[in-house]
């Protein structure tokens, strides 16, 4: 990981030249709380609405992201669409100079209707599409080959992001591919979802799904050995130097073609899922940096791998940044300096996650004599959103609850410990009797206690503001006051 850490802490400003299909995408959220007297359908109260880059558009947003340069090449629309894209994806910062508008044509505008039941977890509803995917005139595809050609120059990586909209086909496809490959420029694919790669003749690295894999090769994926049989006719089908097949929380799996023919898995932490919208993108968008800056395949991978993996933590396309990677590196290995916090740190740290459309869960109590049914207790609390902020009582509160002989453990110690449970995102220390004024500072959308008791202390607060508020189940046998009873009757007798 440390590895890893300075590869990311190093990074400069390559250029990445981003051929595919560039589109808008729209977001209409809305109140869903009750269901249709005309017909079985719920019903969407619309509170606002927002565009975002799509398509080949997440995949610039997320180079840039990261710190590089990204020439975008493509065809949309000469419509108001098409305006709002390329207005969007310039104000990042992107070069949209080689972005050919086609009389005709319309920009491809994905709209997203997002209930919103109680200011609980957005739900995606329905989609509707306008697009054209048919081909285009010979004229353009020369067009564009030729606009590939004059911006290979000085870049690094040339990526292809195919959402089969029409922009590749099998004949031209191979001739930018093979442009890029004379130029000494790698050529990184996410195909399309298609039963036929050979569009991707010579490509450097392919990126499919496990699903995409399973119908591009014709091989059942549901073991090592399958996984490793559809991998390598990828490879001979697409004439490809190498093949990164995504398997979700499974990871990746690696192939490559002066390899030993059996690749290899690259793990992943597991992680909440939040919606998957962009995840792909996001892959590309880290492979193509990660390589533009000489990292090897592997390497390259474990970084795709974050990258994906904090990019299903958030609601729809967010782009993550280098200083985010580098903070889960740190995260992953127990280093992550800033996971203790005072409250006023917390705060606008908290503030930059919910911004991104995370989920953050609250959690108090003295945790002193960490134990397992503490661990199994913050796991759950985890699973229930993106980001887990763990409050506990500062050694004069546990005090004047407890009495003089507590805390066994100092409030330092005890948040060090918490910090290094990979389940815990932030830990606060709080001198309060009771996190009410933690709680009406931060604002967390869920409040989580655990044990037994009826009352859950915030509760009235947070359900004041939309938030929710859940009591999980105690483990049993498992609390500090029963392993200290059982630590005095066994010195005792």
């Amino acid at each position: 990981m440390q590895d890893l850490i300075k590869l990311v802490e190093n990074f400069g400003s390559p250029k990445v030249a981003l051929v595919g299909d560039f589109m808008l995408d729209s977001y209409v959220y809305g109140y869903a709380e009750r269901i249709s007297p005309e017909s079985p359908v719920p019903v969407l109260n619309i509170v606002n609405s927002e565009t975002r880059t799509g398509g080949a558009g997440n995949v610039a947003e997320a180079i840039l992201g990261l710190g590089a340069k990204a020439i975008c090449i493509g065809v949309i629309g000469p419509d108001s669409t098409g305006d709002e894209l390329t207005k969007k994806i310039s104000s990042r910062g992107a070069d949209i100079s080689s972005l050919i508008r086609v009389e005709g044509r319309s920009t491809t505008l994905k709209t997203r209707y997002v209930g919103l039941a109680q200011h609980r977890h957005a739900q995606q509803m329905l989609r509707v599409d306008n697009e054209q995917n048919d081909t285009f005139d010979k004229k353009i595809y020369a067009t564009l080959r030729a606009a590939v050609r004059s911006q290979l120059k000085g870049c690094k990586v040339l990526a292809l992001e195919d959402y089969d909209k029409g922009i590749f086909n099998e004949n031209y496809t191979p001739q930018i591919i093979e442009d890029a490959r004379q130029a000494g420029v790698p050529v990184i694919v996410d195909p399309a979802c298609i039963s036929d790669y050979r569009r991707y003749r010579g490509a450097t690295l392919l990126t499919p799904n496990r699903y995409e894999t399973e119908l591009a090769s014709g091989i059942k994926i549901v073991d090592d050995e399958s996984l490793t049989r559809a991998a390598n006719q990828i490879l001979l089908l697409a004439e490809a130097d190498a093949v990164v097949v995504t398997l979700d929380k499974e990871g990746a799996f690696l192939l490559t073609r002066d390899g030993d023919g059996k690749g290899m898995h690259i793990s992943t932490r597991p992680r909440s899922v939040y919606d998957v919208t962009g995840a792909g993108d996001m892959v590309l968008g880290m492979l193509a940096v990660a390589i533009a800056q000489g990292c090897g395949y592997e390497d390259a991978v474990r970084l795709a791998n974050i990258a994906g993996g904090l990019e299903i933590e958030r609601f729809g396309v967010v782009a993550i940044t280098k200083s985010e990677i580098i903070d889960e590196l740190h995260h992953m290995i127990g280093l992550r300096n800033g996971k203790v916090l005072a409250r006023k740190k917390l705060a606008d740290e908290l503030k930059k996650r919910r911004d991104r459309g995370e989920r953050i869960i609250f959690t108090n109590g003295c945790f002193d004599l960490l134990h397992m049914g503490h661990v199994r207790y913050l796991q759950q609390a985890r699973q229930l959103g993106s980001c887990l902020v763990v409050a506990i009582n500062s050694d004069d509160s546990i005090k004047h609850l407890k009495g003089p002989g507590r805390p066994i453990i100092s409030q330092d110690e005890r948040a060090d410990m918490l910090g290094s449970l990979e389940c815990v995102d932030y830990v606060t220390i709080f001198d309060e009797d009771t996190p009410i004024p933690l709680l009406e500072m931060l604002k967390p959308q869920v409040l989580v206690k655990g044990g037994t008791t009826d009352v859950i202390v915030g509760q009235d607060l947070v359900e004041s503001y939309g938030g929710e508020v859940l009591g999980l189940e105690k483990v049993e046998g498992l609390s500090t006051t029963e392993i200290i009873n059982r630590i005095v009757e066994n010195h005792n007798s």
